[in-house]
């Protein structure tokens, strides 16, 4: 691999193998979530089928976190049990021949509140606005100010606690990396995540994450970034 971090054919089209069985898996999940059943149930069938379907394993420690667990960016999953009305944010990914996938989504189980509602929409507006900035030769800072001013914009920017996004391949963090003090340039053939979030402690949490190829603009993923609600 390149010092820029520009990915080869091969090395594409196994991180897009990698991102179906993500996509795989998450399809799975949304098919056996149901009231009760534990973050760590979830973060453990999610490892189960990852390598069932091929993968060699995770590409990191998977993160479900219900409800205001999901005001923690990096949440372990616990014994905590799932209810009506919490979002539920799962963050994920798989190994394939050594390169890594990366995926995040939040959907809501039950009926949400207003401010729920309009977080989600915040996030997923900006999580958009960034998508249409990554592309070769702009400022990894520009790509992070088009998520991080409009979540401003909204009210929340003291809750945006983290970069927009980092460069995917062997390492599921690597080079190069989107926030607002990065001195780097997007390439075309560079792989990175674009993932917003908002996180508002004690109540809840909101992100939505997809791996682009920098030049392409199309996200790996085929599942919708639109607000899923799922029901008992």
């Amino acid at each position: 691999m390149q010092n820029d971090h520009i990915k080869s054919a091969e090395e594409i089209a196994l991180m897009r193998r990698a991102a179906a069985i993500t996509d795989d898996v998450y399809e799975y999940i949304l098919g056996i979530v149901s009231e009760g059943v534990t973050e760590a149930a979830l973060a453990d069938a999610i490892y189960r089928k990852t390598v069932e379907l091929g993968a060699s394993g995770v590409s990191f420690d998977t993160i479900v976190a219900f409800g205001e667990s999901g005001a923690e960016p990096h949440h372990v999953p616990t014994d905590k049990r799932l209810q009506e009305g919490m979002f539920v944010t799962i963050d994920m990914g798989a190994v394939v021949e050594g390169l890594c996938s990366d995926f995040t989504r939040t959907f809501a189980f039950g009926d949400i509140d207003e401010e729920q509602r309009r977080v989600y929409d915040t996030v997923y507006e900006a999580q958009k606005l960034a998508l249409s900035a990554v592309a070769d030769g702009t400022a990894c800072r520009a790509a992070d100010a088009a998520a991080r001013d409009h979540i401003a914009r909204c009210g929340y920017g003291e809750f945006y606690i983290h970069g927009t996004g980092h460069g995917v391949g062997t390492e599921i963090h690597e080079p190069p990396t989107l926030n607002a003090k990065s001195e780097e340039t997007l390439a075309a053939g560079q792989v990175v995540t674009v993932e917003p979030g908002i996180y508002l402690p004690g109540r809840m949490g909101v992100r939505i994450e997809d791996m682009v190829l920098v030049g392409e603009g199309r996200p790996f993923s085929r599942h919708t970034t639109e607000l899923i609600t799922l029901r008992q």
